[in-house]
C-alpha cells in the first residue's frame, strides 16, 4: 500500500523510536492550524496494564448508545489502519495516504518521531470528521506523550499501573505513576482504576494540586465477578451484567472503568450491556479460528495474547485458570527490554512446554535461546523453534489435541494475525 511507502519515510525523521518531548508536536500542530483544539469531547486514557481494552469497552458503549466515535490506539497489529478510527470505521487507504502527505508538508524535513508525526495525523483526521467522542489512547507515559496535547478532556481514565519501559519512565511504581497522571487535567474529572498504594499517591497528590476529581476504584466505585456475572455499584446503585467477552479477571476490572467512565458521560445502561457485549479487542486472549496455525493443527486450540510485562502473566495466567483443562504449550517471542522472567513465572504453573523463537523482523527481539534460557529458569521444559508455524507443528506431533498459546509480544501478535486474521 502506499501508505507503507509514506510511513517508512516518516520512520526515518528521527534518529531514535522515542525521544519524550513535546516540542516537535506543538510545532507540528501549530503549522496544521492547531486541529487539538477542533476535536469532538475527549476521553483520555493512561496506565500500563489495560488501556486498549478499556477503551474498547467504552468505545462499544458509547456506540451502544448510538453515538459515534473516534478512536486512536497503538501499537497497531497487523497494520497501520488500526489506530486511527474515524467515526467508528477504520480509516481508508485514501484518507490515511492524504492525511500523512499533508502532515509531512507541513513538518517541512524537521526532525520529529514517527509515532509524534503519525499521532497527529490521527489528531488532524478527527479533527475533520464530525463525531460524538474522541477516544485518545496514551503511547508511552502521559507526562511527553504525543497525545498529552489537549487542554480540556471531557474526561481521564488511568488504568492499573506497573513496572514497563523503566528506559524511559523510571524505574519505580512513584515515578511511573508520575508520568501517567501527567494526563491529569485542571478541573477534569479522572477515572482512576485498581492501584498500588504508592501510585494512588501520587496520582491523589497531583489531582488534588490542579483541583481534578478522581473516581477512584475502591473508593467511589467498585467491580466484581458474582455468580458469573459482573457486578458493579457506585454511588447511583447496582449494576449487574454479563461478563466482559474478553476473557479474565483483569478484564472485569478493566470493564468498570469502562462503566464508571461510561456513567460519569450518563449512559444508561443500554450502553453499560454493549460495552462488555460488544467489545472487541485483537490479541486478547484472543481465540484464532482461521489461517494456516489452524489448518496445522485441527484438533487443538489456538489462542494469541500480546501482554509482555509481570502484571500481564499473571492476568494471563488468571485467565487461563478459567478454561477447561487441557495440556497447554507456550510459544514465546520478546523483546529484550521486557522482564521475561516476571512476565512468565506465573505461567509456569500451566505450561507443559515453552517453545522459544525471535520475533521476526523486530531487531529488539530477545534471542530464542535466551528466552529459552529464562523460560526453563522459571521451571517451564523450554526448547528453541525457528518459527511459530515450526512450534506448532512439534506441539501437535506430540499432542494433537493441545492447547497452544502464542505469547510474549504486540509485535509477535501482530505478525500472526497478518497470516492468520
Amino acid at each position: 500500500m502506499s501508505s507503507d511507502v509514506i510511513l517508512d519515510r516518516l520512520m526515518s525523521l528521527h534518529p531514535k523510536v522515542i525521544d519524550l518531548v513535546l516540542d516537535r508536536v506543538w510545532r507540528l500542530l501549530g503549522a496544521l492550524d492547531n486541529p487539538q483544539d477542533k476535536l469532538p469531547p475527549v476521553i483520555h486514557i493512561a496506565g500500563t496494564n489495560g488501556k486498549g481494552s478499556t477503551q474498547a469497552m467504552i468505545r462499544a458503549g458509547l456506540e451502544g448508545a448510538g453515538k459515534s466515535v473516534h478512536a486512536y490506539t497503538s501499537p497497531h497489529l497487523a497494520r497501520f489502519h488500526e489506530r486511527i478510527r474515524l467515526a467508528g470505521t477504520l480509516i481508508s487507504e485514501d484518507a490515511l495516504q492524504e492525511i500523512l502527505e499533508e502532515c509531512e508538508r507541513a513538518n517541512g524535513g524537521e526532525t520529529i518521531t514517527y509515532f509524534e508525526i503519525t499521532t497527529v495525523a490521527g489528531i488532524l483526521a478527527f479533527s475533520r470528521t464530525p463525531a460524538d467522542f474522541t477516544l485518545l489512547e496514551v503511547g508511552l507515559g502521559g507526562v511527553l506523550d504525543a497525545t498529552n496535547v489537549v487542554n480540556k478532556p471531557a474526561l481521564t481514565v488511568i488504568t492499573p499501573i506497573s513496572i514497563d519501559h523503566t528506559q524511559f519512565l523510571g524505574d519505580t511504581i512513584e515515578q511511573i505513576a508520575t508520568e501517567k497522571a501527567g494526563i491529569l487535567k485542571r478541573g477534569v474529572p479522572c477515572i482512576v482504576g485498581p492501584q498500588t498504594d504508592a501510585a494512588l499517591e501520587v496520582i491523589e497528590a497531583r489531582a488534588a494540586r490542579l483541583g481534578a476529581p478522581l473516581l477512584v476504584y475502591g473508593q467511589h466505585w467498585h467491580v466484581g465477578e458474582e455468580n458469573g456475572r459482573l457486578v458493579y455499584q457506585d454511588e447511583t446503585g447496582l449494576r449487574d451484567l454479563p461478563l466482559p467477552r474478553l476473557i479474565g479477571k483483569h478484564q472485569v476490572q478493566n470493564a468498570g472503568m469502562a462503566i464508571a467512565a461510561l456513567r460519569h458521560l450518563d449512559m444508561g445502561d443500554d450502553a453499560l450491556e454493549a460495552a462488555v457485549t460488544q467489545v472487541e479487542w485483537p490479541a486478547r486472549m484472543q481465540r484464532l479460528k482461521t489461517g494456516p496455525l489452524i489448518e496445522a493443527a485441527p484438533l487443538g486450540e489456538l489462542w494469541l495474547d500480546g501482554g509482555h510485562n509481570p502484571a500481564a502473566g499473571l492476568a494471563l495466567a488468571e485467565a487461563m485458570d478459567r478454561l477447561p483443562k487441557r495440556p497447554t504449550h507456550l510459544i514465546c517471542g520478546m523483546l529484550k527490554t521486557k522482564d521475561i522472567a516476571g512476565y512468565l513465572r506465573p505461567m509456569a504453573r500451566h505450561a507443559q512446554t515453552l517453545h522459544a523463537l525471535s520475533i521476526p523482523g523486530e531487531t529488539a527481539t530477545l534471542s530464542a535461546d535466551e528466552t529459552a534460557h529464562i523460560a526453563r529458569s522459571v521451571g517451564i521444559d523450554a526448547e528453541q523453534s525457528d518459527s511459530v508455524l515450526s512450534a506448532v507443528k512439534t506441539i501437535v506431533k506430540r499432542d494433537p489435541e493441545a492447547r497452544i498459546l502464542i505469547c510474549g509480544s504486540l509485535y509477535l501478535a501482530g505478525a500472526i494475525l497478518r497470516e492468520n486474521g
